[in-house]
């Protein structure tokens, strides 16, 4: 694993970016040698999976780079705010969705798509303090926007694009 801001490599048990290396590594990406340069490097190819390694080498992969935020400096992960927030609730069924939108001070903020009551939101408001989530991590109840669905594909996983773009669509800034 290897830290996805320095390419350092990282400690067993440490989250860091998935890179792999062998001959059944793709060559690059045909008639795009700009993207091909994005993702292979001396022949290893980041998969943009966050994974951690253990001391018998079995890889967990437990996120994927494009759900964080680089907030003032600090890599926040969507899915470990999301799981915070149902929690709150007690929620099982996907009816929040965060995401990462552009600001001027910190480079990145968080905004939460949702599908709430206003009772619901109320409630979740109020409990945010006992989230357990570091403050950097914590949206602000501003950044909370109802939306009739949280978008999914086909898969019926969620449409990560769909949520970004519904997030910088929704936010007018701070």
């Amino acid at each position: 694993m290897a830290d996805p801001e320095t390419g350092e490599l990282l400690p067993e048990n440490t989250p860091g970016m998935l890179m792999i290396k062998g001959p059944n590594i793709m060559k690059g990406y045909l008639g795009q040698p700009e993207k091909t340069a994005s993702v292979l490097k001396d022949g290893w190819y980041t998969t943009g999976d966050i994974a951690m390694i253990d001391e018998d080498g079995f890889i967990t992969i437990t996120d994927r780079l494009s759900r964080f935020s680089k907030i003032a400096g600090e890599m926040v992960p969507h899915t470990n705010v999301e799981e915070a927030l149902h929690r709150l609730l007690g929620l099982t069924e996907q009816s929040l969705a965060v995401a990462g939108v552009p600001d001027a001070q910190k480079g990145e903020r968080l905004v939460v798509l949702h599908t709430l009551t206003g009772e619901q939101l109320d409630e979740l408001l109020s409990k945010l303090d006992k989230s357990g989530l570091p403050n950097l991590w914590t949206p602000k109840p501003s950044a909370f926007y109802r939306v009739e669905k949280i978008p999914v594909l086909g898969t019926g996983k969620m449409d990560l694009q769909a949520v970004k773009t519904t997030a910088r669509s929704l936010d007018l800034g701070e």
